[in-house]
């Protein structure tokens, strides 16, 4: 346990940092941008709408310049060493020994595994979205978000996993990860300001960003198992 505690929370620092450079060097430009399309309230015509326009204004939120981006690196980060916790979990459980997943090469094909789980697969019905965009109801996102995630880690389960019957368990891995689009996400209605170049930039540049911070994520926790993760549990001299 302390061995999975230590090398997760090391990659998922790294990657983490890694993730955070090159959002803020490709991603955030084109979300100040995107900004700069929103569309902006017209006029309030209560009382109430005025106070309430008032409090949301009020609110603290880190200024432009260092402050949001280190508000940013930090939530980067966290969120990063969280993901790290539920990858290498994984690991442990798919494989019921941590060091299995020892090399550099076996813990990027984990990271796409990630990938595919927590990016590519949600992508498909709920792609990543620039401000001044239209949204579906946040309930109905999140809930087929969680769906989809967890029902395409456990169909690459049984795709990839060694099972005396073979042929059955991909075949009910197929529909597990095909069950969600099939079901279909929830879709939002309403025009968007954002140029669509725009937005097929954005989401271009999210899908790939996050793609090589789980490739990192998992490169880096194969490397630290392999060259350390034996030494880990050895006690003191």
């Amino acid at each position: 346990m302390r061995r999975l505690l230590l090398i997760a929370f090391v990659s998922g620092m790294v990657a983490g940092l890694v993730w955070f450079a090159i959002q803020l060097i490709f991603v955030v430009p084109l979300i100040e941008l995107a900004e700069k399309y929103e569309a902006k309230p017209h006029h309030e015509t209560t009382a109430a709408a005025h106070e309430s326009h008032d409090d949301e204004d009020s609110k603290w939120h880190p200024t432009r310049g260092w402050e949001q981006n280190a508000f940013t690196a930090a939530a980067t980060v966290l969120t990063s060493i969280g993901l790290s916790f539920v990858l290498f979990g994984a690991v442990a459980a798919a494989t019921h020994q941590f060091t299995a997943i020892r090399g550099v090469m076996r813990g990027a094909l984990w990271g796409l595994a990630g990938f595919v789980c927590f990016t590519v697969a949600p992508a498909l019905g709920l792609p990543p979205q620039p401000p001044g965009m239209p949204h579906a109801d946040l309930t109905e996102r999140q809930i087929w978000w969680i769906t989809t995630v967890v029902l395409t880690a456990a169909g690459l389960y049984l795709i990839t996993g060694a099972t005396s019957r073979v042929t059955l368990s991909r075949l009910g891995g197929a529909v597990l990860i095909a069950a969600p689009h099939v079901m279909g996400a929830p879709s939002a209605t309403g025009e968007s300001p954002v140029p669509k170049e725009l937005v097929t930039q954005f989401v271009a540049a999210v899908i790939a960003s996050a793609g090589l911070f789980w490739v990192v994520l998992g490169s880096v926790g194969g490397y630290l198992t392999q060259r350390f993760g034996q030494h880990l549990d050895q006690p003191s001299a």
